[in-house]
């Protein structure tokens, strides 16, 4: 059964926002407005980056920087994307397709964690996760960034606590989702985190340390 909890005129109005949002800012990221504009001005030409998840991010974040990493999962998407880059004259993406028969199971972690080891430690600027199993990938992600990076989880309000009012939000009664979202905001409990929201969904950007 739906829950349709959240439909108070906050929300619908919050939706519309969404929307025009949206579609007047095509080329953009899927992530929040205000979380756009952090990575507008934070993003630089010499950045290596890797993200979960791919689409319009992946244009506008090659543009952007020197390097980046999509991991996607889904193998028309995928296709799609590379399409995409290659429509645009686009060659600093390394686009791959992660087999998607593995993806809810326990290998994938052993992926996840191959993957960045390719790279080794503190590599990147920046990551990205919005894709499936988003907690292996954000808790991997500690070790792969550079001191000094940042790490972006979209939806982050469906898996760690908040006092956010976007639909399907984890309150701080009921704690993170599982025991790895646990272990993740245990290694990051030193970072600084910007948490936006558009009363839709939320994205979080934590920064790393400089050592």
């Amino acid at each position: 059964m739906r829950n349709y909890k959240h439909l108070s005129l906050r929300y619908i109005w919050n939706r519309l926002k969404e929307i025009i949002y949206q579609r007047s800012h095509k080329d953009l990221p899927w992530l929040t407005r205000d979380a756009n504009m952090i990575l507008s001005d934070y993003l630089s030409s010499r950045d290596v980056g890797m993200e979960f998840g791919g689409g319009r991010s992946t244009i506008w974040f090659a543009r952007r920087i020197k390097k980046l990493v999509c991991i996607e999962e889904n193998i028309r998407w995928h296709e799609i994307i590379v399409r995409m880059l290659a429509a645009e004259d686009i060659n600093n993406v390394d686009c791959r397709c992660v087999d998607a028969s593995v993806t809810q199971s326990k290998d994938f972690y052993f992926i996840i964690r191959k993957i960045y080891s390719e790279f080794g430690a503190q590599y990147f600027d920046f990551i990205l996760v919005d894709g499936i199993s988003r907690d292996i990938c954000a808790f991997e992600a500690v070790s792969a960034l550079k001191p000094g990076g940042i790490l972006i989880i979209d939806n982050v309000n469906r898996y760690l606590p908040s006092s956010s009012t976007s639909p399907h939000s984890r309150s701080h009664k009921q704690g993170p989702d599982g025991a790895l979202w646990s272990k993740f905001l245990d290694r990051v409990s030193g970072w600084r985190c910007v948490w936006t929201s558009s009363g839709v969904t939320d994205t979080a950007i934590f920064f790393k340390p400089q050592d």
